[in-house]
């Protein structure tokens, strides 16, 4: 085991995965001799070369095309966009392209790519640099969309995507690229997609958070407890695919849930989560589902700490949740 840093892990992820297959690359801005605008892909170049760590043109369009090419061809090629919030000018490619191959190929040519990119906010970088929207590539058949909330979840998630066979979104939230540590397994260490992680066990309330709103969300529950409530915090980490069961099962358990996310609140993950309690665990509910979300309004530069979920606006819609049923 090795103290870790998010970003840190992201790296050693990285690392570890072009040592074991030589068929995996990275590619993208920056990438190479700079080690990525967040130093996620530092002294990579170094170590293998730049046949394998490719600095591009500033073209998001063309780093996703590239490495649908590579990937066809039977490379493993880790694309990283600079920032979620620039990877739309390659959304056509994404969506269009990479999600479909294996369906319009009957199975017959999956295309293993993944795109890592930092997203959210909290580094004060102001609507072009702050954004969560992954509910845009959630709502996309055929991608795959993961985002590690520790450092150790950061490796074993990023070794799984690399692995996969299907198309990934791989986002990290940069909030907590640096702020957040812990030990790491060494090693060919994977985590599954499509599992939960339970944070803390509780019994009143479900709080169910991913990313950066994990340690806010976790924050909450102390509160909570100081004032005898039992929440338990679930990391989803794997929102497709999602474990379905878990978050049922916790609900089963508390008959209350409050979903935390960053993202604005309409169309945001957390209605997809909702509806899915509201259809697989109604009757165990003793109160209505509560959210605690960004705004619907372009993300804000002087306000971000009014505009991002805190501990205190989750605890009180935790509070508000329990007193009601």
């Amino acid at each position: 085991m090795t103290e870790l840093t998010l970003v840190q892990a992201v790296n050693r992820g990285l690392a570890e995965a072009m040592r074991r297959d030589p068929n995996v690359l990275v590619l993208g801005e920056d990438v190479g001799v700079n080690g990525g605008v967040f130093r996620a892909t530092d002294g990579l170049l170094k170590e293998f070369g730049e046949e394998r760590v490719l600095d591009t043109p500033l073209s998001e369009t063309g780093i996703v095309g590239t490495a649908i090419g590579m990937a066809l061809y039977g490379l493993k090629p880790v694309a990283e966009i600079q920032f979620l919030d620039f990877i739309y000018p390659a959304f056509d490619q994404i969506v269009s392209e990479l999600a479909k191959f294996r369906y319009r190929s009957g199975g017959q040519y999956p295309c293993p790519v993944v795109i890592r990119t930092p997203y959210g906010g909290g580094i004060k970088g102001g609507l072009y640099h702050s954004q969560s929207t992954e509910a845009y590539f959630c709502h996309t058949a055929g991608l795959k969309v993961v985002i590690p909330s520790t450092p150790a979840d950061a490796k074993g998630l990023l070794l799984t995507a690399i692995q996969d066979e299907d198309p990934v979104m791989f986002l990290e939230p940069k909030r907590i690229y640096r702020s957040v540590s812990g030990e790491v397994p060494d090693g060919d260490v994977r985590v599954p997609f499509g599992r939960a992680r339970l944070v803390r066990d509780g019994t009143d309330v479900s709080i169910f958070a991913y990313g950066a709103m994990v340690p806010v969300a976790s924050e909450a529950a102390d509160t909570l407890a100081a004032e005898g409530i039992s929440a338990e915090v679930i990391d989803l980490r794997s929102l497709v695919p999602l474990d379905e069961a878990a978050a049922v099962a916790s609900v089963e358990k508390t008959g209350r849930a409050v979903i935390v996310h960053e993202a604005a609140r309409f169309c945001g993950f957390g209605a997809e989560l909702a509806a899915l309690l509201a259809e697989k665990a109604l009757y165990s509910l003793k109160a209505p589902i509560a959210r605690v979300t960004g705004y619907d309004t372009p993300f804000p530069y002087a306000l971000e700490h009014l505009y991002l979920p805190n501990a205190a606006r989750v605890a009180h819609a935790a509070r508000e949740t329990v007193r009601s049923g």
